[in-house]
């Protein structure tokens, strides 16, 4: 039996509302006026670390949160607790999916495609999100399975290795730029940018298709009509 064509997934902020910063928010936000440290400032240094943690040899996301969290309460003079940590991730693992990709999901899945997640994420964290999203997908690759985060090319590897698709089969669809639509480039995949916040492209990326949200997805590989 011929095997069916794949779309694969970034997971946070391109299914699942995943916004560590917006979480952190409301836990340091009296810290932080308390010493006169600006907010944007703040969640960018937390944003950047992030993307160093995960740029480093393999560790549970978990961890880099943590780390992270603390070290940027460290640069800006601010005293971190372990509550500070267990709320975040508390936060983090209730996050919804955004409202249109549940029935997105759907279509592709009744229009002949199979669905995967390639997710810098844990293994005990992912089930959460997966759940609140409340499709079931055909594949769950994390980092943690992966021994690598994106954009690391051993996580697309790995994913490669999973899917019993070649890669002409495969469409990836994703929100992270510079986790996933820049790295992918190389593998000649079809790609799918799902720019929510409509940030700048380049020229030099492309060929990439761009949408707002998923609901435009299934129209873009030929689903038409409502299912």
């Amino acid at each position: 039996m011929p095997t069916k064509p794949v779309v694969t997934f970034d997971c946070y902020r391109t299914l699942v509302d995943f916004d560590l910063n917006r979480a952190t928010l409301p836990i340091v936000r009296d810290r932080l006026d308390e010493v006169g440290v600006d907010h944007d400032e703040f969640l960018d240094n937390l944003r950047i670390m992030r993307f160093q943690g995960v740029a480093q040899p393999y560790r549970r996301y978990a961890d880099i949160v943590r780390q992270t969290l603390e070290t940027c309460m460290l640069l800006h003079g601010i005293a971190f607790h372990d509550e500070d940590y267990e709320r975040l991730m508390d936060a983090a693992r209730r996050f919804p999916a955004f409202p249109e990709v549940p029935a997105a999901l759907r279509r592709l899945k009744e229009g002949g495609y199979e669905i995967a997640i390639i997710t810098n994420s844990d293994d005990d964290l992912i089930p959460h999100h997966v759940a609140a999203i409340g499709v079931e997908f055909d594949h769950v690759v994390t980092a943690e399975q992966a021994g690598a985060y994106k954009p690391r090319d051993q996580a697309f590897q790995h994913l490669f290795s999973v899917l019993p698709q070649s890669l002409d089969q495969i469409t990836h669809a994703a929100q992270g730029w510079e986790y996933d639509i820049m790295p992918t480039k190389k593998y000649g995949i079809r790609r799918v940018w799902v720019n929510r916040y409509n940030r700048k492209g380049s020229e030099y990326y492309r060929p990439y298709d761009e949408i707002a949200d998923l609901s435009a997805l299934p129209p873009l590989l030929g689903i038409a009509g409502d299912r």
